[in-house]
């Protein structure tokens, strides 16, 4: 029987004889995370301005929530993890042909409710199974070395029950009443809260302590953290249950407030002149706004949508673009500094988010900003692929260490 180090051993071996694009879970995922913001958009856009008809989408509404959440949101979840556990770990990442048959598998998920859209249970157990199977494979890993981080695990594994929850809603299976998408969602704040908490303090404190900043820096994670993530727990999980309740909307916007107390403790004022890093706190800006607003949304002050694309145009692809574009930049062994295309993208990105939560406000131009938050959108997407789509399809510039 072969020994842990002799498998490890196997494993780098296999990783390096792998295609580049194989070697870190970042790569492919990363990739199709971006690619599929640009397609399933352009796929909605045009079925909302009529110029894109699909016989086997039935209520595109439904279709676009879940691909825009389970799809795009979903593959980031995937790279990010794939690509953290190891340094969580210490072990060796999962590459080569078991990532592919992760990849093959996230594709199906997206490609099966298209081909054959009368199989929704099919479609369920493809696409929600993915993350299951995922969190199983992560779980493996964090138990073997004993780490403290089978908490995210879980929620992963969740948020694939949510994604079966949803595909059985949007195929006639159950009558969920949104359940699947809303404790989707919630689970996907619940990870920015959980995993921001940890890198937005850590990579400012970094980059202040780099030019010698004065004291104080900002604060390490300490009971008031743990407090907000247990407020944001129990309010994101009453608006599953019953999204409209007064009680729902009271703790969504004490869970607004404190999230915006938690960010200024962070001190992103501080280093603006970093793009790579302010951009965390616009993202978790975003995410301390949409709670408030969907607090409000429970009273009727302001629209529901207006507060879900602030959580999810907002809080999560804005994160989403921060994250995928500092570890690309780090794991292919790049200076971490954002170029003008960067910057450029992160600008667009913010921008297609203002728009599209204004264009859910009474006595706007709807169609024009729902015209214009897309093509922000888009191009924000685009400019990614262009940039660090070949640096995540080639090898390392220092290709000797490990990814």
């Amino acid at each position: 029987m072969a020994t842990n180090e002799q498998r490890l051993e196997l494993r780098r071996s296999r990783m390096k004889g792998s295609p580049p694009i194989l070697r870190g879970g970042f790569r492919p995922f990363f990739l199709a995370s971006a690619s599929w913001a640009l397609f399933a958009l352009t796929i909605w856009l045009g079925i909302l301005f009529g110029t894109v008809d699909i016989d086997s989408i039935d209520d595109p509404l439904a279709w676009h929530r879940h691909e825009m959440l389970f799809g795009f949101t979903g593959a980031a979840i995937t790279g990010f993890v794939l690509t953290a556990v190891p340094n969580w770990t210490g072990r060796l990442p999962i590459a080569g042909t078991a990532l592919a048959g992760l990849f093959a598998l996230w594709l199906a998920g997206r490609v099966y409710p298209f081909a054959v859209p009368e199989q929704p249970i099919v479609s369920a157990l493809l696409d929600g199974g993915f993350h299951i199977i995922l969190a199983a494979l992560l779980g493996r890993e964090i138990v073997r070395s004993g780490n403290r981080n089978l908490p995210v695990v879980g929620l992963i594994a969740v948020f694939g029950i949510a994604n079966l929850l949803d595909r059985f809603d949007m195929g006639g299976v159950f009558e969920l009443q949104g359940l699947g998408w809303r404790g989707g969602l919630s689970l996907v704040l619940l990870l920015i809260a959980l995993i921001a908490g940890r890198i937005i303090p850590s990579f400012t404190r970094n980059w202040l302590a780099s030019r010698r900043a004065s004291e104080p820096l900002p604060a390490q994670a300490d009971r008031f953290d743990l407090s907000v993530l247990g407020l944001n727990g129990m309010a994101l999980m009453c608006w599953t249950a019953a999204p409209m309740a007064p009680t729902t909307g009271m703790l969504l916007i004490v869970s607004g407030g404190a999230n915006s107390l938690r960010l200024v403790r962070w001190q992103g004022w501080r280093c603006i002149s970093d793009p790579l890093v302010v951009i965390l706190h616009i993202g978790y800006g975003w995410l301390a706004t949409g709670l408030l607003l969907l607090g409000l949304s429970c009273f009727d002050l302001v629209t529901e949508t207006a507060a879900i694309h602030a959580l999810t145009t907002g809080a999560i692809a804005t994160m989403i673009l921060a994250v995928m574009t500092r570890a690309t930049l780090g794991h292919t062994g790049r200076a971490l500094s954002a170029s003008r295309t960067t910057i450029l993208s992160y600008t667009l990105l913010t921008a297609a988010a203002v728009m599209r939560v204004f264009a859910s406000f009474p006595s706007t131009q709807y169609d024009t900003l729902i015209a214009m938050a897309g093509s922000a959108w888009v191009i924000a997407f685009g400019l990614f692929l262009a940039e660090y789509g070949p640096m995540l399809w080639s090898s390392r510039i220092d290709e000797s260490k490990d990814e």
